[in-house]
């Protein structure tokens, strides 16, 4: 999946790729916040804005025959326009995302190319009912490339056309897309604020009293369908988790049921664990420790990791993007390459991670991770792995990570014959033997190193 850029924030114009496990780094105010942002945006609306059409003539055999057939095939041949469209939609509301003023993104654009596979192998299906019980069924067999939607009552479906072609049309778009764009989670850099404020972060709540402080005379629909974004969406995405969290932790996550030592690994940076009491309130319990810790009271690495934390253990899903804004926050070095090793576990068991990163420790952890995976035989090289303690899972393969550095670069703009110096995302090289290249960072740290030694030798 390759995303391209333009006029987004402090981004000029960029491209790049999504890997199992995507870094973009950079100095500050230089676009990864506009990127990242971006990005998730667009695949947690991407309902809204992909968009196909579903003959009249459709609905009119089901509720005539109680039953119609559907070829898909007549839709993957539109998936790129269906998707460049939704793409110019996106565009057109990239305030919204950032919950900025439109005329700040007048002339940004979005777009999304992905890869020409057809994703018609899986499995569907889905009951669509009422409260008088199911209506109708919409199946599409393994390896099939046909949608049998069939009448499950003999009563008369009282839904208007529009809305059984509205869901006809998201089935099909579900089918589509399953493969080729993921299901997303973030945890923006805002996340230890919105553990503590979470409760206070009642959107609905603020919006009504705002409406009600404004003008007496309200209308309940138009309050009720009026959109409002009083924080970015990954900012507001991420309260909203935190505030569904009771409801969240009644499932188990496929990691919880099959891949424990992950959760392990991340309770040992935690130092404990999180916990919902009877009243589903949420403590923090330290290890080897009877105290019970309220999130507020608990440190701010505790806090920072709490959306990490619950995903893992309740909703991850393979195949799923998991998105992560900057997430050394508030760690100590140590426990930095711990939550590094956990994202390569995470990569390894097939969910793609994505992070923006200001950390050198980060880097250069996840660079030890692909130098110890260089040749599988070479008997040096698992010796060190063991005596340093990692596993192969710990371990990548530089194949599977995409690098980026937000800066300033020649760049030959659309329309323009000269490359002009502009903020862009630039591409790092990634080795087997030598691992990641120049992150950014290295460049200050040997200044760093250079005024030390200048101090020592006078």
């Amino acid at each position: 999946m390759k995303i391209k850029l333009k006029n987004l924030g402090a981004i000029k114009q960029a491209e790049f790729e999504i890997g199992d496990l995507t870094i973009i780094c950079g100095k500050n105010n230089t676009g990864k916040t506009y990127t990242t942002y971006a990005l998730f945006g667009f695949l947690d609306l991407k309902n809204e804005f992909l968009r196909i059409t579903v003959l009249d003539a459709s609905v009119e055999d089901l509720l005539h025959d109680g039953s119609t057939s559907i070829d898909l095939m007549h839709y993957t041949t539109q998936i790129d326009d269906i998707l460049q469209t939704a793409c110019q939609e996106y565009s057109k509301q990239l305030a919204i995302t950032f919950a900025s003023e439109k005329s700040l993104f007048q002339t940004s654009k979005f777009s999304i190319e992905i890869a020409k596979n057809l994703p018609l192998e899986k499995e569907f299906k889905q009951t669509i009912g009422s409260g008088e019980g199911e209506m109708f069924s919409l199946t599409k067999e393994e390896n099939s490339n046909n949608l049998l939607i069939s009448l499950l009552s003999k009563e008369k479906i009282t839904f208007p056309h529009h809305i059984i072609k509205d869901i006809i049309a998201n089935f099909i778009i579900e089918i589509l897309f399953d493969n080729l764009l993921p299901n997303v989670f973030i945890a923006s850099a805002e996340r230890t604020g919105a553990a503590i404020f979470k409760d206070e972060l009642d959107f609905a709540r603020t919006r009504l009293l705002k409406e009600m402080h404004k003008n007496k005379d309200i209308d309940p629909l138009e309050l009720l369908f009026k959109n409002y974004h009083d924080y970015a969406l990954p900012v507001e995405k991420n309260v909203e988790f935190q505030r569904k969290l009771s409801s969240i932790s009644k499932k188990d996550s496929f990691i919880t049921k099959e891949h424990p030592e992950i959760l392990k690994k991340f309770n040992r940076i935690l130092g404990g664990k999180y916990q919902l009491d009877k009243d589903d309130n949420l403590n923090f319990h330290p290890e080897k420790s009877k105290v019970k810790l309220e999130i507020g009271e608990s440190s701010s690495a505790v806090r920072s990791l709490l959306d990490l934390g619950f995903y893992m253990k309740h909703i991850a899903k393979p195949n799923d993007l998991l998105i992560i804004d900057e997430p050394e926050l508030n760690l100590h070095p140590e426990n930095q390459r711990l939550i590094t090793q956990v994202l390569a576990n995470l990569v390894n068991i097939g969910i793609k991670v994505f992070i923006t990163t200001h950390s050198d420790y980060i880097i250069k952890e996840f660079s030890t991770l692909i130098m110890l995976n260089a040749d599988s035989e070479n008997d040096y090289l698992k010796t060190i792995a063991s005596q340093e303690g990692y596993c192969s899972d710990d371990l990548l393969k530089a194949q599977q990570v995409k690098m980026y550095v937000a800066k300033k670069e020649l760049v030959k703009l659309d329309g323009n014959s000269k490359k002009t110096k502009n903020n862009t995302l630039t591409s790092v090289e990634i080795d087997d033997k030598l691992g990641i290249g120049n992150s950014g960072f290295d460049d200050t740290i040997d200044k760093m190193n250079k005024i030390q030694q200048s101090i020592i030798w006078q």
